[in-house]
């Protein structure tokens, strides 16, 4: 009996089964069709291949994305269950935070996907400079509208930012559904809208939305002639971007192995020339490089919720 005990002892990581060795989860927290489940489709079967194993959409909209971060967050740390988390949910955690499911606490990096700047645009009525659009604001206080996504939304916090930047006023004008406050910006019934550049492209180039400036570094390849916000004179980053994270715990291990084979994926050609066509950078750093990189994001929109006096609803 002794000696069973000792073999097994021995012998039992060898009949351990290598990762992964089962049908592997992705939670999407965000509905069939969006941009973000997109992405997640175009990644997952190139995935797979490396992985040898399906790997399988699951979305989970609602709560400001926090529904699927509960459920990811509760799942085993054994690597089949990947979070595809977005800049809402930073944003939850210096609005609000859920002690369940807290980025690079509870929920753990393996990369980022990707990264796609908004864009600032306006009805064609307005001015097209930032110079012209800030002194309008200026002498007409909260005669000036912007669209949002709501308490908590991206779309919110880059509106708010240019505000306390600029020293402006301009009245939110939140919408519940993505892409619901389109037909109220091409018909004038809001001023101000920051959307993601695919978008709203089309729009610019046939004079419906007139482009004021790229909230990034680098103007985007896809809209050339619109400046960035510090080219005119604000110099304001408003990044959409989501990312993979697993349960605490996930073995350091499994979490290489994952990072290493979506990096691969989003290195491939087609991958790559559909992001840029889609004005989006892929990602694909290391853990480390992208839970710094969440951090550096909920710190900055947790200065602006507080000097904005923003209030969880």
């Amino acid at each position: 009996m002794r000696l069973l005990l000792v073999l097994l002892f021995v012998c039992g990581p060898a009949f351990a089964q290598p990762y992964p060795s089962k049908p592997v989860r992705w939670i999407v927290p965000t509905g069939p069709g969006s941009a973000v489940d997109v992405n997640a489709r175009r990644i997952t079967p190139k995935l797979s291949e490396l992985l040898g194993q399906p790997v399988i959409v699951e979305n989970r909209p609602g709560a400001n994305s926090m529904i699927g971060a509960r459920e990811a967050s509760r799942a085993p740390a054994d690597g089949y269950t990947l979070y595809q988390a977005v800049v809402n949910n930073a944003i939850n955690d210096a609005l609000a935070p859920d002690p369940c499911c807290v980025l690079t606490d509870k929920l753990v990096p393996v990369t980022r996907l990707y990264t796609t700047p908004l864009v600032m645009v306006v009805h064609p009525s307005l001015p097209g400079t930032m110079k012209e659009y800030v002194e309008l604001a200026k002498s007409k206080p909260n005669a000036l509208t912007y669209a949002s996504g709501g308490t908590g939304a991206i779309t919110q916090m880059v509106g708010e930012l240019l505000k306390l930047t600029a020293g402006i006023q301009v009245r939110e004008i939140p919408y519940k559904a993505i892409g619901a406050e389109l037909p109220d910006l091409t018909g004038g019934h809001v001023s101000t809208a920051f959307l993601s550049p695919v978008v709203i492209r089309d729009m610019v180039r046939a004079g419906k939305l007139r482009g004021v400036a790229v909230a990034a570094k680098e103007r985007l390849a896809i809209l050339p002639e619109v400046p960035t916000m510090a080219e005119a004179g604000y110099p304001i980053e408003g990044l959409g971007w989501n990312g993979i994270f697993v349960p605490a715990g996930t073995p350091r291990s499994i979490v290489d192995r994952l990072q290493k084979d979506i990096a691969a994926v989003l290195k491939d050609k087609q991958i790559q020339d559909d992001a840029a066509s889609l004005g989006t950078t892929a990602g694909g750093e290391s853990p480390e490089e992208f839970a710094a990189f969440v951090r550096g994001e909920v710190q900055k929109w947790g200065k602006v919720i507080k000097d904005a006096n923003i209030r969880a609803q």
